[in-house]
């Protein structure tokens, strides 16, 4: 299909349209001509009535047995000429029979046998045009687009069949004796058509070879082969055997019943036609790119219904056109995604003899109705009681294929779920084949996984099932019906291994085979590991293995989230989920490069949530509306800030900034971990500013750094803080005080503000606290400056959606809820301590603030008094925690979360002996907003163990994150296990550095976020961090990573805190060496050199004696991470040569 035109569709619509409405006009106009002459012989009544419906029963005959006796020869010629070619002749032919049906009524204006006969020859012209019209589609159509044709052709042919009828009458009244002008009319329209049929895009014949016989027997064997075929031949037939029937009865309805003239009697005929033209574009919209079986038992019982109801009823005008319209819509719904499975299942070389068949049979279902019209009258059935047997048949005939196909009645009620509660996108659907085998691996995250998949294609998926669920009583009628493969892990490996190769021969049979390979729906929140049953099932075959990726399924009412599976609220209705599949790949991929591309799948379509989401600050007012008096958090002086009080500080605070930050876009915050720093940081978001919170650890140079990079006009702080920290106030700036601004804060203030948290929308809430523009999800919310543990501090720009990313990704794996309590020590100017605010109180976790991680006695008693639940903190200071507080003030932690720096399995294993906690580690950096991965709480239940945590590990990548490791030369991807650089992806990554493009271009490549750690990922997706790159030490030419060597001198020294320190100096001899710096007794060195040399460590790894520095402490930053510049700049100072 090369150079096909920007439209392909658009000269076949409008040359169909002009053939559907001239064939319905001009049958209208015969019938209508045949009523007039009986009318005038016959009085009103039942004779009247009987007598239209017989010439009305021979009108439409007329008109059908051509169509039903020529489309097999129609097949052959549509399958060995071009398709454009008929479509051309057809039209010049319809300009021809229009000409003529002129001149018969110009000869005979009453009617007579000449219209009858051209009305025959329309019906030859037709069967010729329709297999050439929809076998045309898939040759000029991709099949995501298929049913979406279908859907506009319907709905030009409908439109047509509506102006058609509705016209015919009106020009047979208006021309008045002159009748021979109504075709005319129609001639005029039909050289239309053909000039449209001449921009059809040119197809090549579809065979060369087959006359009537043997395209009708290849036909025939195709479609008896084919299940889904035959039945689709046979529902079209049944349709439109009820539709002819019910389309002539309604015409002698309009006439006899509601006493309608000419010129009206086609209404509810034209009624019928608008509501299968808006049935048949709904039916392509919920198709959307596929082909949807289960709109057809939908559309049917629609049928029925409205039949039903017209029967009994018996409506005057206005309910017959309401209900004929509800009619036709039920119609659309059915007959657009017949006609597409007719068009999909046949073979493109012999599509136009199949379509053909499926005329003859549609036709001859047509002929049938007709008659049956007859037969019913002449039984003295009158026009209600034939619809009513018409709804009857049609209830039967769908009860019947639901009997044979019981899959469309699952593909009906997921039509009805994924409309309704959930709203399903789905994204890149045609990597799965639309012919032969091909096995889809996705995670498993709810108990409707296997029906969302099912809903996202057209092709039927066969499931390996847990034989629990397969056999059970409540599911194995539905698991019957889904032809489900049973699996038990109980069973032995002979059992395991029959379902393996029952998977394995459905693909050999050309179906689509499903296996969850985590084995179990995770309720962890995290992707499990892969077991290695899927290997067996392609091993020795060459089907396509489709990664797939369920998104935002957690959380849904059908996940273990809070949890439980169903008992619980869901959190939106619909409920916007994302299918994804990935690109086919070979039968022989391993399971951690298909684990790796469901994850970056999962990263793909986490970027989607934008749509859905909201800046950061309305989720967590929302949270306080909603939980008034649930406490929100607390510090030194206020012990308790319930979510109302939350709610009402952050609004009076950012009323009271409005006018000092008013045209200001960034502003400066220089406040500890505490209640109004909390709800500064809010009040920023809620007026449209860029929070910029400084660290006060810094210095003044340090600050007044940060403050020229952003720009800030106003820093604000408190006086007190400044007292007690001893800080130097940045200069270039005005500095606002908190006791000031509160001094300020009248109690209409304090009223306003109560009024607005109430009631006002957030929209309205955000222009009265200062919004001057709408806040996007891609506005800046913080801009956080990097440590400068290993260089220059950077300005790392963070928008709402990535801080959104990252907590919601928080969510999933950290389940927390309002029973929760926080313990918040790290300063919002670490991105860890910025995040959790957001987590924190989104969740309505309540936090409580210190400003000092340092005050152990403190921190012991806060968490014995507030009975804190969660503890994030550093390695560094957890340390003091282990040797100061007590079992006691700790009773309550369930969580307890290490970054910045690694944790060793030392403190670890301490920590969990006296406190019975085991604490894990997390790993991010400030430019992923900032978690990468972190280890969770593992699961266990009877009959479940799911592991989230690996010791040794800094856990998994957060949901919506995906990581690579890769060759720092090649940028090749490494297998499990084998260090290299950490590449980073996802929505939480920065927007880039302040003013630094050239930087944050150094940073990125191709989307992805070069980290600067070495790393490995073992098979089951657990990240290790060796060391920084920045970290390694090139002695005689090779690479010595410093932490390496700290972790041996660690162990050497028995050491539960950090006492070492390693940086590399420059050596003349062999370009760098070993420097460091320790904090343990002098006298205990030598000891621990011969312990590190007895450890098998490589000479390159072992510092010389004469490289140590004894200090009284290992400079550390204020984030608590170990300051590598000011270890390099004390090893300079005491070990190189002044200069």
């Amino acid at each position: 299909m090369t150079n096909q035109p920007s439209h392909p569709l658009r000269g076949l619509l409008i040359a169909q349209f002009f053939g559907a409405f001239n064939d319905n006009a001009w049958k209208l106009m015969v019938a209508l001509l045949g009523i007039r002459q009986i009318a005038a012989a016959v009085a009103p009544g039942a004779d009247l009535e009987s007598a239209s419906q017989a010439h009305t029963t021979l009108t439409f005959v007329i008109f059908t047995l051509p169509l039903m006796l020529i489309s097999l020869v129609a097949g052959v010629v549509a399958d060995r000429v071009s398709k454009r070619t008929i479509i051309v002749a057809m039209k010049a032919v319809e300009v021809g029979l229009l000409a003529a049906g002129t001149v018969a009524l110009f000869v005979d204006p009453a009617g007579g046998i000449l219209p009858l006969i051209v009305l025959g020859c329309m019906g030859v012209h037709s069967a010729l045009f329709s297999p050439a019209k929809y076998g045309i589609l898939p040759e000029i159509l991709p099949h995501d687009r298929l049913s979406q044709g279908n859907g506009i052709l319907e709905l030009s042919t409908f439109l047509a069949i509506l102006g058609g009828t509705a016209v015919g009458g009106i020009l047979l009244d208006g021309v008045g004796p002159a009748t021979w002008l109504a075709p005319l009319v129609l001639t005029l329209l039909s050289l239309i058509g053909f000039g449209a049929s001449l921009t059809v895009p040119a197809v090549p014949a579809a065979r060369s070879e087959g006359g009537i016989a043997s395209t009708l027997g290849g036909a025939i064997r195709t479609v008896r082969s084919n299940r889904t075929l035959l039945l689709a031949i046979l529902g079209s037939a049944f349709f439109w055997t009820i539709a002819s029937l019910v389309g002539q009865d309604v015409l002698v309805y309009a006439k006899t019943i509601l006493a309608l003239s000419d010129s009206l009697s086609g209404l509810p005929l034209a009624l019928l036609s608008i509501g299968i033209g808006a049935g048949a574009v709904l039916a392509g919209k919920l198709s959307g790119d596929r082909v949807e079986l289960g709109l057809i038992p939908f559309g049917a019982f629609g049928i029925c219904f409205f039949l039903l109801l017209l029967g009994l009823l018996g409506p005057g005008l206005a309910g017959t056109l309401i209900l004929m319209t509800g009619l036709g819509l039920s119609c659309g719904l059915f007959v657009v995604p017949v006609n597409s499975l007719i068009q999909w299942h046949a073979p493109a070389d012999r599509r136009g003899s199949i379509i053909a068949l499926s005329n003859t049979c549609t036709y001859s279902g047509v002929l049938m109705g007709s008659l049956s019209g007859g037969v019913f009258a002449s039984l003295g059935l009158s026009t209600t009681g034939i619809l009513l047997a018409a709804a009857a048949a049609t209830f039967a005939g769908t009860l019947w294929a639901l009997w044979l196909v019981p899959s469309a009645f699952v593909r009906l009620v997921l039509i009805l779920l994924t409309k309704t509660l959930y709203r399903v996108r789905i994204i890149g659907h045609t990597n799965v084949p639309q012919t032969g085998g091909a096995l889809l691996v996705p995670n498993h995250m709810s108990l409707v996984d296997g029906f969302l998949l099912i809903a996202s294609l057209d092709r039927p998926v066969r499931f390996v099932v847990d034989a629990a669920y397969a056999t059970h009583p409540l599911f194995k009628w539905l698991m019957d019906i889904m032809r489900v493969i049973p699996i038990s892990s109980s069973g032995g490996p002979r059992i395991i291994l029959r379902a393996l190769r029952s998977a394995g021969q459905a693909l050999d049979d050309g179906e689509i085979v499903c296996i969850f390979p985590e084995g179990q729906i995770t309720r962890t929140g995290t992707l499990l590991p892969f077991r290695r049953g899927f290997e067996r099932i392609v091993k020795g075959r060459m089907v396509p293995i489709i990664p797939v990726h369920l998104d935002r399924v957690w959380g849904s009412l059908f996940s273990f989230v809070k949890g439980r599976f169903i008992w619980k609220l869901p959190e939106q209705i619909p409920y916007p989920i994302t299918v994804s599949f990935g690109a086919p790949q070979p039968a022989d991929t391993p399971a951690h490069e298909l684990r790796r591309l469901v994850r970056e799948l999962g990263e793909a379509a986490w970027t989607l949530r934008k749509a859905d989401q909201q800046p950061v600050h309305r989720p967590v007012l929302s949270a306080w509306r909603r939980h008034p008096f649930t406490f929100a958090m607390a510090d030194a002086t206020r012990p308790s800030i319930t979510g109302l009080k939350a709610l009402l500080g952050t609004i009076t605070l950012a009323r009271a900034m409005k006018p000092h930050w008013k045209g200001q876009r960034y502003v400066g915050l220089l406040l500890p971990p505490s209640v109004p720093g909390a709800l500064l940081n809010v009040a920023a978001a809620l007026t449209g500013k860029t929070s910029v919170n400084l660290n006060y650890t810094v210095g003044r140079v340090g600050l007044e750094s940060a403050v020229t990079q952003a720009g800030l006009k106003t820093v604000l702080t408190s006086r007190l803080f400044i007292e007690k920290a001893k800080l130097e106030i940045p200069g270039g700036v005005t500095v606002l005080y908190l006791e000031d601004i509160a001094k300020t804060i009248s109690g209409g203030a304090r009223l306003t503000a109560f009024l607005l948290g109430l009631f006002a929308p957030i929209g309205l809430l955000e222009r009265a606290c200062g919004r001057e523009r709408p806040i996007s999800l891609d506005d800046l919310a913080t801009i956080i400056f990097s440590s400068g543990s290993t260089g220059e501090p950077k300005g790392v720009m963070l928008s709402h959606f990535a801080i959104n990313s990252n907590v919601e990704g928080a969510g999933q794996v950290i389940h927390i809820s309002k029973a929760d309590r926080a313990l918040g020590i790290l300063p919002f100017f670490h991105s860890f301590g910025y995040m959790l605010l957001w987590f924190y109180a989104r969740n309505n976790t309540g936090i409580v603030f210190h400003p000092s991680p340092l005050d152990v006695a403190v921190i012991g008693d806060l968490c014995s008094k507030y009975r804190i639940s969660l503890l994030v903190v550093t390695p560094t200071f957890l340390q003091l925690y282990l040797r100061r507080c007590t079992p006691e003030q700790f009773s309550c932690l369930r969580v307890v979360l290490t970054g910045a720096e690694k944790l060793p399995l030392r403190l670890v294993q301490a920590f969990q002996d006296k406190f019975g906690i085991v604490p894990v580690e997390g790993y991010g950096v400030t430019e992923c907003a900032p978690v990468v991965s972190s280890n969770c709480p593992d699961f266990r239940a009877s009959g479940f163990y799911q592991v989230a945590s690996r010791r040794g590990t800094v856990g998994q990548p957060f949901p919506g994150v995906s990581v690579r490791i890769v060759d720092p030369d090649t940028w090749a991807i490494l297998p499990p296990g084998q260090p290299g650089m950490l590449l980073v992806k996802g929505p939480n990554v920065m927007s880039g550095y302040l003013g630094r493009e050239d930087l944050t271009a150094k940073a990125m490549k191709d989307g992805w976020y070069i980290t600067g750690d070495i790393a490995t990922l073992d098979d089951d997706g657990f990240l290790t961090i060796t060391d920084r790159l920045s970290r390694f030490s090139k002695i005689g030419g090779e690479m010595v990573p410093h932490g390496k060597v700290e972790e041996a001198l660690q162990q050497a020294a028995g050491a539960d805190m950090q006492v070492f320190a390693v940086t590399g100096l420059p050596d003349e001899k062999k370009g760098e060496r070993l420097a460091v710096l320790y904090t343990i007794d002098e006298a205990d060195l030598p000891a621990v050199l011969d312990k590190l040399a007895a450890a098998g460590l490589p000479n390159l790894f072992i510092p010389a004696k004469n490289q140590f520095v004894k200090v009284a402490a290992l400079p550390i930053l204020g984030t608590g991470k170990l300051d590598l510049r000011g270890v390099k700049r004390i090893a300079t100072e005491r070990l190189m040569p002044a200069s």
